[in-house]
Order: C-alpha cells, then structure tokens, then sequence
C-alpha cells in the first residue's frame, strides 16, 4: 500500500469547488463530478440574472437546471480512498505547509516505474466485480504488472471512473480536462510539459506561494522550502471553476447596472411626460384665465364706447338747437340796426311794435351735458371684477392639480384646431410607389402586399424603401392633413422634397430631403434625424395629423384625438416637398393595417 500513492492521488477523488475529496459526489449532464452541496450551493449563486445553468470546469451550458443523483459507484471508490488514506497510505497532499510537504513520498519515484501494487488492483477489481450487473458488459482491466508490449497500457484513477459510467450506459462527457496523473513514469508523464529552465524537467507543479510553475526538483529546493505547492493542473482546475464564478458575478453585476440604466431611462421618459402635462394643464388653466380676462375687459370697454357716444349725441342735439337761436337773434339784431338808420319813418313804424317785443327764448340755465364715466362708476365696476381674478390666480395651482389628475379627460389644444384651419385634400401618387404597396381605388390608402406587384420602373418610384410620396406638392403656405394608423406596429410619415434619391438605399434625416416620424415595434417613436430622435408618447395615438409651414420651414405631427403636439421639426425646406407615407412592410400579418388619408373634422 505504500506504493500506491504513486499511482493514486487525493486530487483525483476531490472535488473542483471545495477542494476537497467528494462528500455525496454527483455528475452533470457533461460527466462531470463534484459535491452535491457545493454544485448546489454553485448554481444558486449563479442564477441571478443568468437564466441557463453552466458546468464550472467546461462551461457546457444548460438551460433547465439539471436534475442531479448521488454517483453511488464513484460514492464507494471515494469512501475506499477514505479507508486507504486512513490506513496509512501517503496521498499527494502540499497544501498543508511545512518542510515535511516537500519530502512527499509522491515526489519520489517508486522503484518500479508504472507498478501498481496488487492490493490496490485487487481491490479495484473487487470493487467493480461488486457493482457490475446481470446482462451488463463486464469491463476487464488489464494488470499494471503485465510486462508484455501488447498489453502495457495503463489504468489510472480516471479510467476507472469512465470504466464505471460505461456500466450505467452514460453517454461519453463532451469535455474532459487533461490530467498530469497516470500510472506510466513521471518521467513520461512531463515529456509534454513546458521544461523547467534550471533543471529541464516537467512544469508539473504550482507553488501557491510564489505563484509560478515548478518542477519536481524545484520542490525540493530551499527556494520553495516552506511553500504551498500542489499539481499544476489542479490548480489550472480550481482557477478555472473560480473564474466561472467570478464570470457569473460579473454578468450579475453587469445585468444590476443595465436594470439601473434602464430604470434612469424610464425616471427620464417619466420626467419628461410629467412636463409635458404639467404644461398642458397650465396652459389649460392660464388660456381659461386670459380668456376670462379678455371677455371682461372686451364688456368693460363696450359700455365705455357706448356711454361715450350717448353724451356725444346729446351734445350734439343741444348744440344745433342752441345754434338756430343765436342765427335767430342775429338777424333780429341786424333788423334793428338797418331800422335805427332808415329815413322811412312810415316802414319804421310799421315794423317796430314787432321788433320792440323780447323774441321767446328758451331757459338753458338747467341745461347740462353729463355722463357716468366723470362719475367713476365704470371703474368702480372693474375694481371688483379684479378681484375676483385675483381670487382666480390664487386657485390656479389648485385648478393645475385637478387638470393632472384627470387624465381620462383629453385636454383641448387651441393650437390643433388652428392647424386644422390649413387642411389639404391630400392623394397618393401610384407612380412614386414601390412595387410592393397597393394603392386604393380613390388613392386615400396604401398597404404593403406579400409579393412585388408587376409595374413599370420608372425614374419616380421608390424601388427598395416601401414608401410612397403624394401628388400634391408644396413650396408656400400652410397645409394639414390627418392619418389613420390604427394599431399598426410600424409605419412611417411625414414629407420629403420631390429631388431625393428614390433608388437603391436611402439615408433618411433632414439634410438628405427626409423629414418624418417614425414607430418601430408599436411603441418606439422617434424623428428621423442622424442620429435618430426618441420621442416619449404616453398615449399611443391612433390619427395622426401633419402640419408643415413651407415659409417658416417647420414641420410638426399631433395626435389629433389627445389634441397633443407630439413633436416639431424647425428646418429650410430647399425644394418642392410632398407628404411622405410608409405603412412599412408586412410582417406575418401583424403590420398589415393600411394608412388611411381622413378627411379633418
């Protein structure tokens, strides 16, 4: 028993995660052995964020966790190594420390090379005999003292293993590590081994403590006297199973910090769609306001105009009577002036009993001319009407709170019923369209068809885009039009000048003639510009409403039944534009719902 250690090692019987030898070992889908607790307690770790399972030494995924049983044969051989090592035989151990560590009877080559002892292969060979079953091929190991050339191969620790999983049928491991154990020679064994540059042997070990590779003799030197030195290859093992973990933790860490990026992302969107509701519902309640303010002061100056003009025609009246009287009396005086100087004494006295009589003269003494607005009352009137804005101003964030809150109720927007005023009658040019799309009889829509209809290629038509342009075309004013989307996925509009490219691949943003909104995968907005623009919708509309200025050069989109402006575009249209549709192609059926041109109500 004491050559076994040569032959036997406790790393063969231990397992990658613990380092330990095997407690209640079990086997993966790819064939390969740990402790039940530690493969367990391995892939609880390791789920997190990952959703399939992996081996810690060949990284062989799984993506249901596998339903793992005690390895009862590899349970029994482990159990007998117990015994073995307990009985007294040496076992390659070096991690303890200590001078002892390095005088390890492993490292000292037995004197028969590749010999096991035959109490160690008769136990083998009892063990398997026990386990192997009526009907089950019986595996046969040759003898490791058998000297002949035609049976020296050898059988290690491993092989028994692969000789015991052939006795349950179980499929070869797709990956199995290389291992420096074997009962040939270790002077065989290091023959692939990177050589030592001091004494040219096999790179076999790892000191631990100085954290290089070293060969046998290495060991034994006074530079590693005291180190912890264990099998390169164990080593290369157990680094490989930490990194497995350290790579699960990293996706873990990774998966936490892309759901924080998200969760900013959607605090952002959040944000966003807050202000633009605070907005409207201020713009609500201040547009009430104004207008109130308006009517008020529009009444307020119409009883001032009207009490004006009253006064104006009383005046008026009482001055033109006032001024036939002093007509009257002038005459008079220049009757009695022409009389004092006249020689007919017989017309003198003809005329005088009427000249020297007093005419009859109205009394002006109680006559005034007055109004209420010397009198203040108007403004007396005003004062309280401010008031009661004040009031009203002081209410508003009040008023602003309940507008939020009722979000059933779509806010009206002044502003879509002013577009509304531009609305053009708006048909689509069949020329323009690529061959996939199908336009209807009274060119108001357009869907994408499952095949490439037969149509002439002309210069005009979009021939890899399945878009489609309109016949009208514009370079002045102001138009509108509305759009019916429905619950399509996908879709595209908007305008574009009439000289862009319309064959082959096109770049689409404004300064290559294109300018339009776009949704992708149902609710994924945006404003084609380089790069793209995300735009926040809360409600997904269902009509759509375009509105362009030519002079001004915008361009802006509304969700006509919210009465919401969803996005404007500010930009120097350099050419004769034309509305833009693309109802996007037809995926399985699911984005087959037309663009329909409504006419605006």
């Amino acid at each position: 028993m004491a050559m076994a250690a040569a032959f036997l090692s406790e790393d063969q019987f231990s397992c990658s995660i613990c380092l330990e030898v095997f407690n209640n070992p079990v086997s993966t889908p790819c064939g390969h052995s740990f402790c039940q607790t530690c493969i367990s307690s391995y892939w609880d770790r390791g789920v997190g964020g990952a959703k399939f399972y992996q081996c810690p030494l060949c990284k062989e995924s799984f993506h249901h966790r596998p339903e793992l049983h005690i390895n009862r044969t590899l349970k029994e051989i482990t159990e007998q190594f117990k015994q073995m090592a307990d009985s007294g035989a040496p076992t390659d151990r070096r991690e303890g420390g200590g001078a002892e560590d390095h005088h390890h009877p492993a490292l000292s080559p037995p004197s028969k090379p590749g010999e096991m002892p035959e109490s160690v292969f008769a136990e083998m060979m009892t063990r398997f005999q026990q386990l192997s079953t009526p009907g089950t091929p019986h595996t046969t190991l040759p003898h490791p003292n058998d000297a002949h050339p035609r049976n020296s191969s050898r059988v290690n620790a491993r092989q028994a293993l692969q000789a015991q999983n052939s006795l349950h049928h179980d499929p070869p491991p797709p990956y199995s590590p290389p291992r420096r154990y074997s009962v040939s020679s270790s002077s065989e064994a290091s023959l692939s081994l990177p050589l030592c540059p001091a004494h040219l042997r096999g790179l076999e070990f790892f000191c631990r403590t100085d954290n290089t590779c070293v060969c046998s003799t290495c060991v034994e030197t006074v530079e590693h006297q005291g180190h912890i030195v264990i099998p390169a290859m164990r080593e290369w093992h157990i680094r490989k199973s930490q990194l497995g973990i350290a790579e699960v933790e990293l996706k873990e860490l990774i998966c936490e910090k892309e759901r924080k990026v998200e969760e900013i992302h959607n605090s952002l969107r959040e944000i966003q769609a807050a202000a633009e509701r605070e907005t409207g519902g201020a713009l609500c309640a201040f547009s009430k306001l104004i207008s109130s303010v308006e009517r008020c002061q529009a009444e307020i100056l119409e009883v001032i105009e009207m009490s004006r003009r009253a006064a104006e025609q009383r005046a008026q009246s009482l001055l033109r009577e006032l001024e036939e009287e002093v007509a009257d009396l002038r005459k008079r005086g220049t009757t009695l002036s022409q009389l004092a100087v006249s020689d007919d004494y017989i017309l003198f006295l003809k005329t005088y009993p009427a000249l020297s009589t007093p005419p009859p003269a109205k009394d002006w003494s109680c006559v005034s001319v007055s109004s209420e607005l010397t009198s203040g009352v108007i403004l007396r009137t005003v004062s309280p009407m401010m008031e009661r804005f004040e009031e009203e101003l002081r209410k508003l964030p009040e008023v602003c709170q309940r507008s939020l809150e009722d979000q059933s109720v779509p806010r009206p927007n002044l502003k879509t019923r002013r577009v509304q005023e531009y609305a053009a009658d708006i048909t689509l040019d069949a020329g323009t369209a690529h061959p996939r799309l199908i336009i209807s009889a009274d060119a108001k829509q357009v869907h994408c068809g499952e095949r490439h209809q037969l149509v002439p290629d002309n210069p005009e038509r979009f021939d890899r885009v399945v878009c489609v342009l309109a016949h009208q075309g514009f370079n002045s004013g102001r138009h509108y039009w509305e759009v019916m989307v429905g619950g399509k996925t996908d879709w595209d509009l908007g305008v574009a000048c009439r000289s862009v490219n319309r064959k082959g691949k096109i770049t689409v943003s404004p300064a290559h003639g294109y300018w339009f909104l776009s949704l992708r995968d149902r609710n994924d907005y945006a404003f084609r510009t380089e790069p793209s623009t995300s735009l926040a919708v809360n409600i997904r509309p269902s009509r759509i409403g375009v509105y362009v200025d030519c002079d001004k050069g915008v361009v802006s989109f509304y969700d006509v039944e919210a009465r919401v402006l969803i996005y404007t575009f500010t930009y120097s249209f350099p050419d004769t534009i034309h509305p833009f549709f693309s109802p996007c192609t037809n995926k399985s059926g699911r984005n087959e719902a037309p663009l329909i041109i409504c006419p605006t109500e």
